[in-house]
């Protein structure tokens, strides 16, 4: 549906059209509106506006693709409440985000057959269509007028806000659109606190032992501190005592790599090759047998007629789709609910539309797959309606029922030390007393001592003492 025949406002099409088909022309095109006060100065910044509860707002002219209207999407079983469905955009099935539902904007009941306004935008190498009111201009501005955001703007979480700018007597919210799919704002002040308490632990961990008569000389431990430094920088990785075995063992590895003299991790290239070996087998991706039979020998008895599972950083799907199969041939005669949360909305929205590739519904999935009336795969219906794919950080309190099992691998290292403490706190408080918890390959509770720790063949998991 292209722009052209879509659109109720023909001076937006020919805008757009224009705008986006000299792209790398933007900011000389003469199309755009710009503040009368400025006509002499040049035009750095484009943004398209548009209104939601009768206010304005606008996004960055480069992260749209077209405008549409549409209605009748398809509807997504167990979608996010602000996910309208998924639409046929001339042979790309895109998901649509209504962002009045977002922000939890007030809005009239949408009627069956009414058209939606729809800007389309591209995220990465992924395409969205979101819902708005009305579609209004390309507006050129100086991207210097832009203020930063204020917390007056109560009806939207202001870490979605890029900044506003008045024009034309008109005063326009500017959102970040990275962030409201799913790009998390940085933190400086809690890295900087990360790297202080890390800078301090190694600190201590390094000071010289009171010497003691006749006693063997204790090895030193490593001093890295500026290895997790970068990898804070590049790759929110946060070396703490959750994973503090694998980095000794990995840096002195890493050393043997690259020479005592060359260590330093110069760039994210780097982070990613140090951090290689620290993700769990299978990490974001389907699960051969051998390693869904080690998960299964490592789930306890239960009895209970439900199975309620918690899975934070659940990623695209595919890691918790195999882990429902497990559940489902482990716990026959329960009913089993995944709760599975994800910060990035990219990922949560397209986990419930997850196709299955031959080669995996060929392979132990086989008795949880189904096909669709096109010959695609698909899982069975026990196994797709037991997951509750939800947009949600596990940073910030939630209404979780008390939980038989969490399963959270290779999370909570990428979370600030203080926001792994909070985490692990509300893991012991959410799960039951027969309730286990598996985290990460590298990760680790032992230290910890409300916690104690068993291996159950290569799965380490976790019970309240």
């Amino acid at each position: 549906m292209s722009a052209e025949n879509t659109s109720d406002k023909p001076s937006i099409n020919s805008v757009l059209k224009e705008s986006l088909g000299n792209i790398q022309n933007i900011a000389g095109a003469d199309v755009a509106d710009t503040p009368k006060q400025d006509n002499m100065a040049v035009v750095d910044y484009k943004m398209v506006t548009f209104s939601l509860a009768g206010k304005d707002y606008a996004i960055d002219i480069m992260k749209v693709k077209e405008i549409a209207k549409a209605g009748r999407f398809t509807y997504v079983p167990n979608a996010l409440p602000f996910v309208l469905g998924v639409y046929n955009l001339r042979g790309d099935i895109i998901p649509i985000i209504d962002l009045r539902l977002f922000f939890n904007i007030d809005m009239p009941e949408r009627e069956y057959d009414a058209l939606e306004n729809m800007l389309i935008v591209s995220i990465g190498e992924l395409t969205f269509g979101i819902v708005v009111d009305e579609i209004d201009k390309v507006v050129g501005i100086q991207k210097s007028s832009i203020n930063p955001p204020h917390p007056l703007f109560g009806d939207i979480n202001i870490k979605y806000i890029q900044g506003v700018v008045e024009v034309n007597n008109r005063l326009y919210v500017l959102l970040d659109i990275d962030k409201i799919f799913g790009a998390k704002a940085d933190n400086k002040a809690s890295e900087e606190q990360v790297m202080k308490e890390m800078s301090a632990r190694i600190a201590a961990s390094n000071a010289p032992a009171k010497k003691q008569a006749a006693a063997p000389k204790k090895e030193e431990k490593v001093d890295y501190s500026f290895v997790v430094d970068s990898l804070i920088n590049m790759r929110k990785f946060t070396a703490s005592s959750l994973n503090d075995k694998w980095m000794q063992s990995r840096y002195k590895e890493w050393e043997k790599e690259r020479g005592k003299d060359k260590t330093q991790l110069q760039n994210p290239a780097d982070a990613d090759l140090f951090l290689k070996t620290f993700y769990s087998p299978f990490s974001g991706t389907w699960w051969d047998k051998t390693y869904a039979d080690s998960v299964l020998k490592a789930l306890p008895d239960n009895t209970a007629k439900q199975i309620v599972v918690w899975n934070p950083g659940c990623g695209k799907g595919p890691e918790t789709y195999s882990l429902a199969c497990v559940l489902r041939k482990r716990y026959p005669e329960a009913k089993v609910r995944i709760y599975a949360h994800e910060v990035d909305l990219l990922s949560i929205s397209n986990a419930p539309l997850l196709s299955v590739p031959n080669e995996v519904g060929n392979d132990w999935y086989a008795p949880y797959i189904t096909k669709k009336a096109n010959g695609d795969l698909t899982f069975i219906p026990e196994i797709r309606d037991s997951i509750l794919f939800e947009y949600h950080d596990c940073a910030n309190t939630n209404n979780l029922p008390t939980c038989d099992l969490i399963f959270a691998r290779d999370l909570l290292s990428f979370l600030p030390q203080a926001g792994q403490q909070t985490i692990v706190t509300d893991f012991y408080e959410k799960l039951k007393g027969n309730g286990v918890v598996i985290l990460g390959q590298n990760e680790s509770l032992e230290n910890n001592p409300q916690w104690s720790a068993k291996t159950i063949g290569t799965i380490n998991i976790f019970s309240k003492k």
